[in-house]
């Protein structure tokens, strides 16, 4: 079985792709956190603005 899937195996593992893997982890916790400290409020466009920003300390 793992014959079978080597290749996605060997792609997982590049470094690249864990830098990204990273990122984009981190940047999904932090979106959680911006939802959870949103509770009760609903106005989504101010939801949006503020993960907009999020992103854009990130970057």
């Amino acid at each position: 079985m793992i014959e079978k899937h080597w290749a996605g195996i060997a792609a997982y593992n590049r470094l690249a792709n864990k830098a990204l893997l990273d990122f984009i982890e981190g940047f999904n916790n932090e979106i959680r956190l911006i939802q959870k400290r949103a509770y009760g409020l609903s106005d989504e466009a101010y939801l949006r603005l503020k993960i907009l920003t999020c992103m854009l300390k990130e970057i």
